[in-house]
């Protein structure tokens, strides 16, 4: 996922601000959580620290969901605010978090080419997306991201930064969207640790087609790893090339063979069908190459979870749980006139 990054004067002094007072409620027994995050294990040289659970998490996501990724930065698509975004867009994935200078830490700068005047205008659309019963998270990642996670360290300092973005600014979750290499090891203790002190958690995968060819894969092992509370695994679609498909055969990315015959892999590999969802591009301007008409999207969905609407590939069984679909982004879905949600979020919503 392309993107260019400007630095933003929105800082807020609330976090280290923050972590001191939740520290002292949490030493006067003030502060609590769940009692499922209180007794869960937090990862290796992680301390647990009671907190809020997500305003919309993952118990609050439809059976059958879109999720939109929103840009904070301009690369000429739509400029957008959260508020602009449609209601066709269960899950918005806020992109993205940068490394810092320590490795595995995460933070997030609001990018004033958004067309916010403050990080309070910022978190107050946040919470009006709340009460509309849609989920916002942080990814983490994209095309030029440099986040790694491959020691007990970096882990922790990964999953001590994201659980403090929620808390900051009220993010449901966390998408990982890392395309230069994860470690499914110390990924998945990150993971466990956010769970553990957030028990609600939406967690997002947006791995790239060759990173889901195979069980053996880090980004295939992390989903397996994290199978009991992955909300769901959006593959890319897209700046791909020719995959194989669960039958062996190789598929031509811009087809709606390209995308039943490798979400197959992983219905077929160990996720569940509500763990599975399509990304794909919002427009031909979204990525190089891979991009196809919302109704090819929706004929992979009805084929999918139907049995109709197939190509040359139509898989063994039927699987009616399917999650949905994703795209990149809301912002260049917003350039195409909305095109892709509003065929493809009805769609979905229709499934029941």
């Amino acid at each position: 996922m392309a993107r260019a990054k400007t630095r933003s004067p929105f800082r807020s002094s609330s976090r280290t601000l923050g972590t001191v007072t939740a520290t002292a409620l949490t030493i006067c027994g003030l502060l609590t959580g769940t009692a499922a995050a209180a007794e869960a294990p937090a990862a290796a040289g992680t301390a647990t620290t009671a907190s809020a659970e997500p305003a919309v998490g993952a118990s609050a996501v439809p059976a059958h969901a879109v999720t939109g990724y929103w840009q904070n930065f301009d690369n000429g698509a739509a400029k957008q605010k959260l508020s602009d975004v449609p209601d066709d867009y269960d899950i918005i994935a806020v992109s993205f978090a940068d490394a810092t200078g320590t490795p595995g830490q995460v933070d997030f700068t609001l990018d004033p080419a958004t067309g916010y005047g403050s990080e309070d205008e910022f978190k107050a659309d946040i919470e009006a997306k709340h009460a509309a019963g849609k989920s916002v998270i942080v990814s983490v990642g994209g095309e030029k991201g440099a986040v790694s996670v491959a020691d007990d360290a970096s882990a922790t300092a990964f999953a001590d930064s994201v659980v403090g973005l929620m808390d900051e600014y009220g993010f449901d979750g966390v998408d990982i969207d890392l395309e230069n290499g994860l470690n499914s090891t110390y990924m998945t203790k990150a993971l466990d640790s956010i769970h553990s002190r957030k028990n609600d958690v939406v967690v997002t995968m947006a791995p790239q087609t060759i990173d889901m060819q195979s069980t053996s894969t880090e980004y295939f092992k992390t989903a397996l790893n994290i199978k009991d509370y992955l909300t769901v695994v959006n593959m890319q679609y897209y700046n791909s090339g020719s995959m194989n498909g669960c039958d062996g055969k190789v598929y031509s990315q811009g087809s709606v063979d390209f995308l039943t015959a490798l979400a197959c892999i992983q219905l077929e590999g160990g996720l569940d069908a509500s763990q599975v969802g399509l990304g794909t591009p919002a427009s031909p301007s979204a990525a190089g190459s891979g991009y196809v008409e919302p109704g090819v999207v929706t004929a992979a969905v009805d084929c999918l979870t139907k049995g109709s609407n197939c190509g040359s590939f139509k898989p063994a069984e039927t699987y009616p749980g399917l999650r949905g679909a994703m795209t990149w982004s809301t912002n260049w879905d917003a350039s195409n006139g909305n095109s892709w949600s509003g065929t493809v979020g009805p769609h979905v919503d229709a499934l029941g």
